[in-house]
């Protein structure tokens, strides 16, 4: 079996929940109320995503993370 590493950024929104997404895999995302369900989720979610992606999956390399401050 082969095992990939996928970036995952989680985030939280204006309501609280927690939001996952796979940066490497076009429309891989998910949410939950707790961390422990929102990791089952979006690895099931990246499972899902590899399955309908798998030809066109390219791994993107992880640089840095900055959190930008801009004016509205």
């Amino acid at each position: 079996m082969n095992k990939n590493n996928f970036l995952v950024l989680i985030e939280r929104d204006e309501d609280g929940m927690l939001v996952a997404s796979a940066p490497a895999l076009r429309g891989c995302h998910t949410q939950a109320k707790t961390m422990p369900l929102l990791l089952k989720r979006i690895k099931e979610a990246i499972q899902l995503c590899i399955e309908v992606e798998r030809p066109k999956i390219k791994p993107l390399e992880f640089v840095g993370l900055q959190e930008i401050e801009v004016s509205r």
